[in-house]
């Protein structure tokens, strides 16, 4: 691992194609390396989570090459690894379990260096709907699901100000009915992802967020019918 991160930190200092280029044998190796992992993940999943059991680490990994068309940043690299662990895999529009390792400083679309979250981070509105449906029908239920996760935080940045059409102000789990986005993080420093453990822990929190993703699931696949 410590191998990916230095690979990642040289390329943050010369993300250019010439550059990539030369060390193209050294990027090979480090995805190698990543898909490795990832495949050692999925399999910790699947003992608890049979939805992924099917899955290899190239159905939920990333490109590491960037589209720039409509960005203002031109650099043509990620300069990140990331995967997205799901049942159908990282386009199926299910939620699913997200694991991202860098060694950039966090921005607006990624809140932390390195960091493992659960969830869907662009609920389709259809599914925004059935998800605020089923909370304020279960009087609680998600309340408990999430609070259950306690080595993760709830992404609230872009929620609503205002209560969605169609729900009372003084609904009890308000908060809740606010968010655009249904996700969890937990966020680690370089020096865990380095530790021999680092799978095995990561499994441990997935399993922990197990529940809310099959609540978002559970209406993704509502949606879909």
């Amino acid at each position: 691992m410590q191998a990916i991160f230095q690979f990642l930190n040289e390329l943050k200092q010369h993300n250019n194609r010439p550059w990539f280029q030369e060390h193209k044998e050294e990027f090979l190796c480090c995805q190698s390396l990543f898909f490795n992992k990832i495949d050692q993940l999925i399999a910790a999943i699947a003992r608890f989570d049979s939805s992924v059991s099917h899955l290899q680490a190239k159905d939920c990994c990333y490109r590491i090459y960037r589209d720039v068309r409509f960005s203002a940043d031109k650099s043509p690299y990620k300069t990140h690894f990331a995967a997205y662990i799901n049942p159908g895999g990282k386009k199926s529009g299910y939620s699913g379990y997200y694991l991202h390792l860098s060694t950039s400083d966090p921005d607006k679309d990624y809140p932390h260096t390195c960091f493992l979250a659960a969830g869907d981070y662009m609920c389709q509105p259809e599914v925004l709907k059935i998800l605020r449906e089923d909370i304020v029908a279960g009087q609680g239920d998600f309340d408990k699901i999430v609070k259950a996760a306690s080595d993760f935080y709830l992404e609230t940045t872009y929620a609503l100000k205002r209560m969605p059409k169609g729900f009372s102000e003084d609904e009890p789990y308000a908060d809740y009915l606010k968010l655009k986005n249904f996700c969890l993080i937990h966020p680690f420093n370089i020096e865990e992802a380095l530790s021999d453990d680092f799978i095995a822990r990561m499994a441990e929190l997935c399993h922990q967020a197990q529940p809310f993703l099959q609540y978002i699931n559970r209406a993704i696949e509502y949606s879909k019918e």
